[in-house]
């Protein structure tokens, strides 16, 4: 498209795609992790698997935006990314749908039905599908997305990506909450995948964990001139063992016993012999799933009987 066509003066979300500049130093998933799941995405959006809808649902914690990334800079980097959009619950223009479909002026006050019809569906139907090469969106924390009316919206109009002769595959990652599933109620199941990560065995991702933890120990044993070998395999089992099958307490842990700089040692004692300082870690925590279980509760509940939910 040129100029010409309008599209590069559309308003747009800047921290949307998952390679903005404020996303820089998120990661992508390690070599030699997450294998088998990352594999069987690539042959689904590869493939002539009829589904185009791969739904990747799992609890606070479990890696889903980590995977998310590692797919769009696959497709990124061989020129088949559609699009990305990384919502993010505050976040600005990230946390709602107001530009999930960018808008042109003309039809800004249009319903997202109408700016998915007239930005996206109606100019993909002009293509006839060749090369016969797929092309892949990304919807991360779809979830965290503020509006609940919004979410139902975008799953019926994304599932229309199955009457297109370009083959489009949408990859959305999210909690398994109440929207989304209700969401997926109604699209037929011949037209999505469903991928539960938190259901994989516990062996395979206590095995991607000490991957993880390996390569970033590793690097704060450099940068601070720990030895060769530090913090010994011991360390590393005990930390893996402390994770229970979360990504985030052991990136937390990491970034912890990094920030502690020479005293990264001291710092990762306190996280083992779980001492005071390590509750540093345990906030951080606390404070995700805190904030995942206010958002569960409706926000039409009356203030008693939300107050009533936060306390079960």
């Amino acid at each position: 498209l040129t100029s010409n066509s309008g599209i590069d003066r559309l308003p747009s979300a800047a921290d949307a795609p998952f390679n903005s500049y404020n996303k820089q130093h998120a990661p992508t998933c390690l070599p030699n992790t997450r294998v088998d799941l990352l594999h069987e995405i690539y042959n689904w959006a590869d493939g002539q698997d009829k589904r185009c809808i791969f739904w990747l649902n799992g609890l606070a914690g479990t890696g889903k935006s980590t995977i998310a990334r590692t797919i769009a800079r696959r497709y990124f980097d061989q020129k088949r990314l559609g699009a990305s959009f990384f919502f993010s619950r505050g976040g600005g223009d990230i946390s709602h749908a107001g530009k999930f479909f960018t808008k042109q002026s003309d039809i800004a006050n249009q319903s997202l039905c109408d700016q998915w019809r007239q930005l996206v569906f109606r100019p993909l139907s002009k293509l006839d599908g060749s090369p016969p090469l797929s092309y892949v969106l990304i919807i991360d924390a779809l979830d965290e997305c503020d509006n609940e009316d919004h979410i139902r919206i975008i799953l019926q109009l994304l599932a229309e990506a199955r009457l297109l002769q370009v083959r489009l595959r949408v990859l959305i990652t999210s909690r398994p909450e109440v929207p989304i599933r209700y969401g997926f109620c109604q699209i037929p199941n011949a037209e999505h995948r469903d991928f539960i990560l938190h259901d994989i065995e516990a062996t395979i991702v206590d095995h991607d964990i000490s991957n993880f933890l390996d390569h970033e120990m590793g690097s704060i044993g450099q940068e601070c001139s720990l030895g060769a070998g530090w913090p010994g395999e011991q360390a590393l089992r005990r930390l893996v063992l402390n994770a229970s099958g979360l990504f985030i307490w052991a990136a937390t842990a990491c970034r912890f016993i990094r920030q502690g700089k020479q005293y990264a040692a001291r710092r990762l004692s306190m996280v083992l012999d779980g001492g005071t300082s390590a509750s540093e870690v345990e906030q951080h925590l606390n404070k995700i799933y805190m904030t995942v279980l206010r958002n569960s509760v409706h926000r039409e509940y009356l203030e008693e009987e939300r107050q009533n939910m936060y306390s079960l």
